[in-house]
């Protein structure tokens, strides 16, 4: 069951990531690694823990909705959905949605949920049993 509750942790852990995707975009812009992996694994890390800042949701489970979610926008880039969509280049929707499709997106993605199934397995190992 999910049910609505306001995590601090996670809430500054987002606003973290997500000037990390902001240096990555702009100030990092040049180093074609850190841009173009490194950014895509730390995407569905900072969806993850937006959606953990306020949901409390089963981890795996969404994990696997963020890998699906991402695999949907990937395949919008594909058929060119923000040109479609009228999104003007430069914008944010078009940023967002993006405009060039790649499978080695996708195993960035994966690569990024690995770490937050790998992350969740090694935080239950610790917990002690109730």
């Amino acid at each position: 069951m999910r049910s609505i509750r306001f995590n601090i942790f996670y809430f500054l852990a987002t606003i973290l990531l997500f000037f990390i995707e902001v240096m990555i975009a702009t100030v990092l812009k040049n180093y074609f690694f850190i841009r173009a992996y490194l950014g895509d694994i730390i995407v569905v890390i900072l969806l993850f823990t937006f959606v953990k800042s306020f949901f409390q949701i089963e981890n795996v489970r969404l994990i696997t909705g963020i890998f699906v979610f991402s695999c949907l926008i990937e395949t919008a880039q594909h058929f060119k959905a923000a040109d479609l969509l009228g999104f003007t280049p430069g914008s944010i929707p078009y940023i967002v949605v993006g405009n060039s499709f790649s499978w080695i997106d996708i195993l960035c993605y994966a690569a990024g949920c690995l770490l937050l199934v790998a992350g969740d397995f090694i935080m239950k190992s610790f917990r002690r049993p109730n």
